[in-house]
């Protein structure tokens, strides 16, 4: 079930419970065990670093969100190249901006904006770079 935090301003979380000793002969226990929302597999890249790239896909909307952790340290970087695997003017790495931290939807930046409407209908690949962070998911809206 979608629960909230116990600490204010941070996501809802998902709570699994489950009653553990019961088969000891004692009353045994109730435990929570939560997972963040969808969360449940991720691409991941060590501190070394690593990259993947998507297949060409369209999409329609106006920005990229995406739903990921990294460490302190750890950061990740989004690319977007035409189908000839070239790197869009105004989205490529040195235009990309790090993001960093731990949220479920975290709106991707370029050095010019977040806005990806005038590439939405044409194939594109994203090019995603990590280091030391997990990406769950990720949404044009």
């Amino acid at each position: 079930m979608e629960t909230k935090p116990r600490i204010d301003g941070l996501t809802n979380e998902l709570s699994i419970y489950a009653n553990e000793g019961h088969w000891t002969g004692n009353e045994g226990q109730l435990r929570r065990y939560t997972l963040r929302t969808d969360g449940f597999a991720s691409v991941y890249a060590p501190v070394a670093g690593g990259e993947m790239q998507t297949k060409p896909l369209t999409f329609e909307g106006n920005e990229l969100a995406v739903n990921f952790a990294s460490s302190a340290g750890g950061f990740i970087q989004i690319i977007i190249h035409d189908i000839d695997d070239k790197p869009i003017d105004g989205f490529g790495i040195d235009n990309s901006v790090p993001l960093f931290g731990d949220t479920i939807q975290r709106t991707v930046r370029w050095k010019n904006g977040s806005d990806v409407s005038k590439l939405a209908g044409q194939p594109v690949r994203l090019r995603i770079v990590l280091y030391d962070a997990h990406l769950y998911s990720l949404t044009f809206r």
